[in-house]
């Protein structure tokens, strides 16, 4: 029988070392973060059009709201992305002093300041907030039964939790943690308690999936091949379809190879319909196989917006859903990706029709994100073969195998893990400093096995790796959306240091001058690249340098910091000098060979007084698209102080 698993200091009912009290209630804590965030974008002036008062408790700024009105905000210094950060969790009105202790009573309030137009966003925020704080209810009440689950299947220590296995595990406490931006990021659109615990990556849940059959010429596929063009460019997945309209199949090396009536083969020889079920066994008509799909679909799709698809489609009269649910999954860190049971190292992408990190933030998976991840999967395999010092540091996944009905409920992207680390610990980079079972983060746990119990000789490793790659991709024209969720971290498995696994790379930036510079090639179109996205490919660094910023830089290396310092294992100082240093060396590295991308990366980010940060509350919920000027809602930014700057 295992024990209970042990609270940490901030859970609600907890206590510090000297047995006092130190819980905050979810609401206030959700508050002090609802709090920050609008502070950090600015919402309604908070940063720009507030005066900074002194007062006996502590510094507050004051937006004047009409002649003789004004809100007070209580603050304290951040330093990691904003200057200031709340300090109570209040709004204070005055005259009056009547305090907002709410998130719906804030939301109101800032509202009433905001155009008309923008009622709509500053509602569909609070009922994030709402969520959320449901979310983080359940959360509380499940820990306990949830970390024991975990522990009876893999064992105690996070350390020794292997394999694409153990992965998913890892998953379930990276999902019981905050964002280093979003303020109410576990909350999700449209979905309640029953729905969460069957399917959320943070309860850990297994279930069926359900199967729909589609004639094979309304199916479109699209693998891909890692054969390089004669320009160097490694040339991005060719469309297939048996439709008649649909494009013709290309010959040569992007040829996709078919083996049978919707039976669709990537490169790697891994087949879309390897394992899954037979019509026979889902209970479909006999004979129903010939010249028939079958999509894996997510329940809580095959039980909401699946229908509305079909018929937006015009596939209703042609798609048959199978009754019969087969082939168990647990969820990802993605929701909407599940690891099939007893095959971890597949996954399967399946659009939901669920939000999260905004209202706009939707968890569909559209056709064209299909093959722009396939090129971006073959772009950096492109620059693996140009810098072999990192062959075998950097694992990618294969993400070349998919098929899709033309809508975003109708598609299925099949992952393949790569293989040979049965025996490493694979983790993503959010995991690491979410509590494991014992209280500890999990970061203390894997130094314990792999460093000593240093941990900041293991943070030193892993932003050693991470800096040097990312600043590579950099003077290749690349930056990626690499963020702490899809970048992972790999130890042992026989392996001396850390290894990084990337997946999700379809929504990077791509400097088409700077990469025909670096492969000495003729400068490529984002169509010779295989990306339908036409925001991807740019002609200047300004887009580049924001991801590398705000990905790379702030969710990957200073959250780490940031983190590390409040569980005590360094000086903050310390710990931005580390990132500095290391980024240093590999902006140094990169000027060997790529001097202006050097330049830029030491300009922009080094240098810089203030640096880009992610306003993800005002692109993804408050402000529509055309209110806020956003081309892509995850690339819009407000900005921040350097902490690379500071001094120890």
């Amino acid at each position: 029988m295992t024990a209970a698993p042990a609270r940490t200091p901030d859970e609600p009912g907890a206590t510090g070392p000297d047995g006092a009290a130190r819980a905050v209630p979810a609401e206030a804590r959700q508050l002090l973060r609802v709090l920050g965030a609008l502070l950090r974008e600015d919402v309604a002036g908070l940063r720009t059009r507030t005066t900074l008062l002194h007062r006996a408790d502590g510094p507050w700024l004051r937006l004047a709201t009409g002649p003789g009105h004004a809100l007070l905000l209580p603050v304290r210094e951040d330093g990691f992305q904003s200057t200031w950060a709340a300090r109570s969790p209040l709004l204070r009105r005055e005259p009056g002093g009547g305090d907002l202790t709410t998130c719906e009573s804030v939301l109101a309030a800032l509202a009433g300041l905001a155009a008309p137009e923008d009622a709509s966003g500053y509602a569909a925020f609070a009922e994030e907030c709402r969520s959320d704080l449901a979310a983080r209810h359940l959360h509380a009440a499940t820990r306990d039964t949830v970390l024991t689950r975990l522990t009876n299947s893999h064992g105690p220590r996070p350390a020794h939790w292997h394999g694409h296995a153990g992965t998913l595990a890892h998953d379930t406490l990276a999902a019981r943690t905050d964002h280093p931006v979003h303020p109410v990021p576990r909350g999700r659109k449209g979905l309640g308690e029953r729905e969460l615990r069957s399917y959320a990556p943070e309860f850990h849940p297994r279930f069926a999936l359900r199967w729909l059959s589609l004639p094979a010429e309304l199916v479109t596929s699209s693998p891909a091949t890692d054969a390089p063009a004669t320009d160097g460019i490694a040339t991005g997945p060719a469309a297939h379809t048996g439709a008649a309209s649909g494009p013709a199949p290309r010959t040569g090396p992007d040829a996709t190879p078919r083996t049978g009536p919707g039976t669709f083969t990537a490169a790697g020889g891994v087949r879309l319909h390897d394992g899954w079920p037979t019509p026979a066994e889902l209970g479909l008509p006999a004979g129903h196989h010939e010249g028939h799909v079958l999509l894996p679909v997510h329940p809580l799709t095959a039980a909401g917006h699946l229908h509305d698809a079909l018929a937006r489609t015009g596939l209703a009269r042609h798609a048959i859903l199978a009754e019969r649910p087969l082939l168990d999954a647990v969820p990802t860190l993605s929701m909407r990706t599940v690891a099939l049971v007893g095959r971890p190292d597949t996954h399967l992408k399946l659009p939901l029709a669920t939000a999260t990190l905004g209202l706009l933030n939707r968890r569909t998976v559209t056709p064209g994100s299909l093959r722009d991840g396939a090129a971006g999967q073959l772009l950096l395999a492109g620059v693996l073969r140009r810098e072999p010092r990192f062959a075998g540091r950097v694992l990618l996944a294969d993400e070349t195998c998919y098929a899709h009905a033309g809508h975003e409920l109708l598609a299925v992207l099949r992952r393949t893990m790569p293989a040979g680390l049965d025996d490493a610990v694979v983790l993503p980079l959010a995991a690491l400093l979410a509590p494991a079972p014992d209280g500890r983060p999990v970061i203390g746990h894997l130094a314990d096995r792999f460093h000593g119990g240093d941990r900041i000789a293991l943070a030193d490793a892993v932003l050693t790796l991470l800096l040097d790659w990312q600043t590579t991709l950099f003077g290749h024209g690349i930056a990626l959306e690499s963020h702490q969720q899809n970048i992972s971290l790999v130890l042992g498995g026989g392996t001396e240091g850390p290894r990084l696994l990337l997946k999700d790379n379809d929504g990077p930036r791509v400097h088409t001058r700077r990469l025909a510079e670096a492969w000495g090639c003729a400068e490529p179109t984002g169509e010779g690249l295989g990306f339908t996205d036409r925001r991807i490919c740019v002609t200047e660094d300004g887009p580049l340098a924001d991801l590398f910023t705000a990905i790379t830089v702030h969710l990957c290396a200073g959250s780490l910091a940031f983190g590390l310092a409040a569980h005590g294992a360094a000086p903050l100082d310390r710990l931005l000098g580390l990132i500095r240093d290391r980024l240093t060396e590999a902006i140094d590295r990169t000027a060997a060979v790529r001097p202006d991308a050097a330049a830029v990366l030491r300009a922009r980010v080094l240098d810089a007084p203030e640096l880009p940060v992610k306003a993800m509350v005002t692109a993804g919920t408050l402000l529509t698209k055309a209110r806020s000027g956003a081309a892509d809602i995850n690339k819009h930014y407000t900005t921040g102080p350097n902490y690379l700057l500071r001094k120890a």
